[in-house]
Formats: C-alpha cells, sequence, structure tokens
C-alpha cells in the first residue's frame, strides 16, 4: 500500500509539475504509476488529494531547506532572516513555482489553512519566542510577529512566482521582508 501511495505521488508530482494541475489527467497518472484510478482514490480520496499530497511534501522539503538556510547564519536574529530569504527564493524553482506556489493555492485554497504551512508557522513561533526572550525582538506577541513573518515570506514568495519576471522581483522581495522584519528588532540592536 505504501509502495502504492509513493508511486502515484512521483507520478502526480512529474506531472503537476510539467503540466500544471488542471493539465494532468488522472488516467495518464495511474498508468505512469502503472496502478489503476482505484488506488488514486483509495489512497487519497480524488485528485485534488493527490495535489494536497504533492504539496505537502514539496513544502516540507522547502521548509528543511529554510531551515538548514538559517542554521548557517551567524545568530537566530540571521537565521530567522535567512529562513525566509531561502524560502522567498524557492520560488525561482520550476515545481515550486507551479505546484506549491500557483497551483496550490489556485486548487486547494489559502496556504494559511495548509498543515504544511502549520507546521512551518509553528518553527517560526519558536524562534520569534527565543528571540524576545533574548531581548533581540521588541516585546510583541509572539504569535502576531510568526504569523506576520510567515505570512509575508509566503506572500512575496507568492509574487515571485507569479510575475511575467521572476529574477528581477526576487530581490525585490528578499529585500522588503528584512527591512519590514527589521522592524521587529529591539532599540540595541
Amino acid at each position: 500500500m505504501e509502495e502504492n501511495r509513493r508511486k502515484l505521488l512521483a507520478a502526480a508530482r512529474k506531472a503537476f509539475a510539467t503540466k500544471g494541475f488542471a493539465a494532468s489527467s488522472m488516467d495518464e497518472l495511474t498508468a505512469d504509476a502503472g496502478l489503476t484510478r482505484g488506488a488514486l482514490y483509495h489512497n487519497f480520496g480524488d485528485k485534488t488529494g493527490l495535489l494536497g499530497a504533492v504539496v505537502a511534501e514539496i513544502d516540507g522539503e522547502m521548509a528543511e531547506r529554510a531551515k538548514q538556510a538559517g542554521a548557517l547564519a551567524g545568530d537566530g536574529w540571521e537565521g530567522l532572516l535567512a529562513e525566509g530569504a531561502a524560502y522567498i527564493e524557492m520560488a525561482l524553482n520550476p515545481e515550486v513555482r507551479r505546484v506549491v506556489l500557483l497551483d496550490g493555492p489556485a486548487f486547494l485554497g489559502d496556504p494559511s489553512r495548509w498543515p504544511s504551512q502549520n507546521a512551518c508557522l509553528a518553527v517560526t513561533k519558536q524562534a520569534v519566542a527565543e528571540l524576545v526572550s533574548d531581548g533581540v525582538m521588541k516585546p510583541v506577541d509572539v504569535e502576531a510577529a510568526a504569523r506576520l513573518l510567515s505570512g509575508a515570506a509566503l506572500n512575496a514568495a507568492l509574487w515571485v512566482a507569479s510575475s511575467d519576471d521572476p529574477q528581477s522581483v526576487l530581490p525585490k522581495a528578499i529585500a522588503a521582508f528584512r527591512l519590514m522584519a527589521g522592524g521587529f528588532l529591539a532599540e540595541r540592536r
């Protein structure tokens, strides 16, 4: 059963990234996986359920890459900024752009309600709580600050992904994200 699920995810991930969700047929997906529509329905409910699983998988990988970027930064504050910038930069990746940032919201709705986005939010809340506790960030409601920072990174990535010229939009998006985030810094920094 798990092997069938993996096969369907791999076939869907490839199809959604190259053709887009709407143009990917369930018959082609299941044939590419060597399975039947019944396996798709059993594992994911429908094609939209399969998209949700693919988005969650890619979004999880994005979160891990952002976390790695943050870990390479000099301190907690720079780590928080590096994670946000890395997330925004991933909008240049064709698979991320098409599947997560364009088709995901169009067919799955508001990304802030996706379980994978809420997992990212939890990590951001923890980082913000530590930075507030250490006096690096102003005393602010941790959840509010985390939601604003996460939302800003997500919306910047959406802007980059939907732009006609993502390469020129990217540095503007990252610079604005860093400037906005800087408003949370304590005065002594």
